[in-house]
């Protein structure tokens, strides 16, 4: 089960330490970095049923392209 509840000890840390991994990098660049630590965070966690979770979630309130562009953001 994907667990949605705030959940890290230090969330501020987390969000310096995620903006300075994309640090004098290109767009092209922080989208590689993004992917990677997509990946590595899908191979510990390791349960597909939780990915799946996390990906409907994630997608969840996104307008395909060319439809309407409202975004809803939810944690």
């Amino acid at each position: 089960m994907l667990n949605t509840e705030p959940n890290l000890a230090a969330p501020d840390d987390f969000y310096e330490a995620l903006l300075a991994i994309h640090q004098d990098l290109t767009p092209e660049q922080a989208r590689i970095v993004d992917a990677r630590l997509i990946l590595l965070l899908s191979n510990h966690i390791g349960d597909m049923a939780v990915l799946r979770q996390a990906m409907e979630r994630a997608r969840q309130g996104i307008t395909p392209a060319g439809q309407d562009a409202t975004i809803t953001i939810r944690a």
